[in-house]
């Protein structure tokens, strides 16, 4: 099972596509440090790419310093310092500007989609509160 979200999208090389769906999952805290990384043919298999392009993408999350070699153990994700809040607002980029073109396409005011927003980020922390550990949990 792959560890991350993508769904590919025209225009952009598949193996940056995925290089970018790992970095952010990484930055996110979806892939934590120590997590194993599929192998290149799993990688290749559940993407349903290429292999040359699958190890193209390994090979780049290792020369960025997100994956590394352990050996006996596998290609896991490394331990990194923590990202700073506009490295992990940078990710967003993409997917905000296509919520705010499909929110002008359907004659949505700002104050609509930052309400739609501020309820699905609710739902989302309730959902992340009942799944937490007993320990972890907020007030």
């Amino acid at each position: 099972m792959i560890p991350f979200r993508l769904i590919f999208e025209a225009g952009a090389p598949l193996w940056e596509q995925v290089v970018y769906a790992v970095r952010k999952a990484v930055v996110s805290g979806q892939m934590r440090p120590g997590d194993p990384f599929p192998s290149v043919r799993v990688l290749s298999a559940e993407l349903k790419i290429n292999p040359n392009t699958a190890h193209k993408v390994v090979t780049a999350l290792l020369a960025e310093g997100l994956l590394e070699v352990h050996v006996g153990v596998g290609t896991v994700v490394a331990h990194l310092p923590p990202a700073t809040r506009l490295e992990r607002a940078r990710l967003l980029k993409s997917e905000v500007e296509q919520l705010v073109v499909e929110a002008k396409r359907l004659g949505l005011e700002l104050n609509d989609v930052q309400d739609a927003l501020a309820g699905h980020w609710d739902r989302l922390r309730d959902r992340e509160q009942e799944t937490a550990p007993a320990g972890k949990r907020r007030p």
